[in-house]
């Protein structure tokens, strides 16, 4: 039995499980006794299941590898130890949805070894929570094996599968999802499908039984690994399908190494599946980076969304964004209504020709003659403000790894504190370059790249810069071990409201909420309040724009549209000068995945409470106890709502802001209108 060591640390033998059933060879309950997972072995065929209360939610499953030159090992197994220890504990967030993260379940290690040659041998690590389980591989140093390949796996499938129960009498389960291994990376609308007409998918992969379980399939801790996605293979059964690499090979890997954590979350409903998200964060390893308190979660504006109108451009020229006297007009906005950052994009050469997917033209040490990056800098900090790096890579990965140490130096030398960085090419378009110079292309999630966002996250880290990813590898949680990885991309942002065809429908922001916001923070880019793309409407009230800041989480957090527009609406830019990006506690009061959201969040850094409530295009009548504030003591809710004849298609300006006291013991009636929303600010009165 091994020792380790936690705030609160138990250990029990399997030997004192109670009797399992023929065929299961360990198991373990989850600490409320909620989950039960058991490991089957038929055989010599390793599988598990997980029951809930007693009844079937995964079926057995598959669990094994495909490895170059030697096979598979999936057979000829035969168990050859086993333990189990208890976690209780609670750790902080240096920033997040909540302060604080209570970390409890309950874990089995069994050992498995290969009874024919060549004798390999690895652990199957399960750690069950209440609402959901996470398990890895963890394979040993030498594997049974003799020589070169003793030291190094080359893996052609990982053989990991989720067979979902369905009961013959019932309807199949209901999924939310969007295609892998196609040309837009992660960013698709979510398609809501039975789960039987699902292919290839992302994850977070989003369920919804016939009887109103949740489950939602993800992976924790992506390291020196390709990205998870899931086939279905027939049925509910789906099989792990690994990002490929260029050589065709899935991972290459020396012994001993671990996988990622698999993970599903598992809850009653959408709402507490949010709350479960935890359960990612929990499986990832503690902060490495020490005291990140240089890090500040902020909002910013910058020039960025007039670059998707097409008045003004990312290449030089007459219409040029990323000019100095350009920039100095968004930084005085910034000083003037207390934003912290002002992102300008377009700012280093690079940007004349085609750089998508091509851009080694592209240089992170120095500025365009018409932006003076270090009267800039000075400008915006004495005025309180912070330029926000930007470097587009174009794909052009090991052009840029070439710079970022450089660049990161002058960024911190000028006061730069966080960067947003791009990769813009279709999936699978990511450049290496070899050691004898020449190209290979990689996918977004595969293992080279998995390598490469973390080479970017440490060299930032060694600058005190924080990373806001777009066009990114998907979120598994390591904001926890580098905590200034702070926010990315990885769905469909804003941009699309400005030309996409389709433009993201009103049932959007209820989509994301249930599925790709819990793998982690999102930058959205929300806040615009012309309401207006590239001669399309975006199709949102002006209330719902404003909800976004509560209901989409990230800690940089954006105010994208221009400031004149905001000129034009000063009582809804109100709510945006006042929202935290930052937060103490998070409660989901009511939700359906791709219907609607009402979500309430704390101040990280006062008393103050705030709502933001959004719906799909179908209007909404809701009741929303206020249970959440502090019992005896009066708020002033101060309302920001859609108007009586608000629709998103055609009233959308349609708003009206009003206040009234409140208090715990309230109910408060929100009415959304159709592809509308609503945010509220529970201003604190004094005890």
């Amino acid at each position: 039995m091994r020792l380790r060591s936690s705030l609160l640390l138990t250990f029990a033998l399997c030997a004192a499980v109670p009797a399992v059933r023929a065929g299961t060879v360990a198991s373990i309950d989850s600490p409320g006794k909620v989950l039960r997972v058991e490991l089957d072995l038929h055989e010599g065929r390793l599988g598990y299941r997980v029951r809930r209360f007693g009844e079937p939610v995964i079926d057995t499953s598959a669990l094994g590898f495909m490895l170059r030159g030697s096979g598979k090992l999936e057979r000829n197994l035969a168990l050859a130890g086993q333990d189990t220890r208890s976690v209780d504990a609670t750790w902080e967030q240096p920033w997040g949805e909540r302060r604080f993260v209570r970390d409890r379940h309950n874990e089995l290690r069994a050992t498995f070894t290969e009874t024919i040659a060549p004798g390999r041998s690895f652990d199957m690590v399960f750690r069950v929570f209440d609402d959901g389980i996470g398990f890895r591989y963890e394979i040993h140093a030498s594997g049974g094996e003799a020589g070169a390949s003793a030291a190094e796996w080359v893996i052609d499938d990982e053989l990991t599968e989720f067979a979902v129960h369905q009961p013959a009498d019932t309807a199949p389960p209901t999924a939310w999802w969007i295609p892998a291994g196609e040309w837009n990376r992660y960013e698709y609308l979510y398609q809501r499908t039975p789960l039987v007409e699902v292919t290839m998918a992302h994850t977070p992969l989003t369920l919804r039984t016939a009887d109103g379980l949740h489950l939602a399939f993800h992976e924790a801790a992506l390291v020196d690994y390709s990205g998870m996605w899931l086939r279905r293979v027939e049925g509910g059964r789906l099989r792990a399908q690994l990002a490929p690499a260029s050589e065709g090979w899935k991972v290459k890997r020396r012994l001993p190494f671990h996988t990622p954590w698999r993970t599903v979350q598992i809850a009653d409903t959408a709402a507490a599946l949010y709350e479960s998200s935890d359960l990612v964060l929990n499986l990832n390893e503690p902060n490495r980076l020490g005291d990140t308190g240089w890090f500040e979660p902020a909002k910013y504006v910058g020039i960025w969304w007039s670059l998707h109108l097409e008045t003004e451009t990312w290449a030089s020229g007459p219409k040029h964004g990323a000019t100095t006297a350009n920039a100095k007009r968004y930084i005085d906005f910034a000083a003037a209504n207390g934003f912290r950052g002002v992102l300008v994009e377009g700012w280093n050469p690079g940007w004349d020709g085609q750089w998508f997917g091509n851009g080694y033209d592209f240089d992170f040490t120095r500025a365009t003659p018409d932006f003076d990056i270090q009267a800039l800098s000075a400008y915006a900090g004495e005025r309180g403000v912070h330029l926000v790096g930007h470097h587009e890579t174009g794909c052009a990965a090991s052009h840029y790894e070439a710079q970022m140490a450089e660049a990161f130096a002058m960024n911190a030398r000028l006061g730069i504190d966080a960067v947003k960085t791009g990769y813009v090419c279709d999936a699978g378009g990511m450049e290496r370059r070899l050691a004898d110079g020449s190209i290979a292309r990689e996918w977004h999630d595969g293992q080279w790249s998995s390598n490469h966002h973390l080479r970017v996250v440490e060299a930032a880290a060694r600058q005190r810069i924080a990373i806001n990813t777009h066009e990114p590898i998907k979120d598994t949680g390591l904001r926890r071990t580098w905590p200034n990885w702070v926010t990315r991309e990885g769905a469909r942002g804003m941009e699309y409201g400005a030309w996409g065809q389709p433009p993201n429908p009103p049932e959007h922001e209820a989509n994301l909420f249930f599925t790709r916001m819990l793998s982690g923070p999102m930058d959205y880019t929300p806040g615009i309040l012309s309401l207006q793309g590239r001669g399309q409407p975006i199709e949102t009230t002006l209330a719902k724009q404003l909800a976004l800041y509560v209901v989409l989480y990230s800690p940089l957090q954006m105010a994208a549209d221009l400031p004149g527009h905001y000129a034009q609406h000063m009582d809804a830019f109100q709510f945006i000068r006042d929202v935290p990006a930052d937060w103490a506690e998070t409660r989901v009061l009511a939700g359906e995945v791709g219907d609607f959201v009402v979500v309430a969040r704390r101040d990280r850094t006062g008393d103050d409470w705030y709502l933001g409530a959004v719906t799909d295009e179908h209007g909404r009548l809701l009741e929303v106890p206020l249970s959440f504030l502090e019992p005896g003591r009066r708020y002033l809710a101060q309302v920001y709502r859609d108007g009586t004849d608000a629709h998103w298609r055609d009233a959308p300006f349609s708003f009206q802001r009003e206040s009234v006291e409140v208090g715990s013991a309230d109910i408060l009636p929100l009415r959304l209108a159709a592809g509308g929303g609503q945010a509220i600010r529970f201003v604190a009165r004094e005890p």
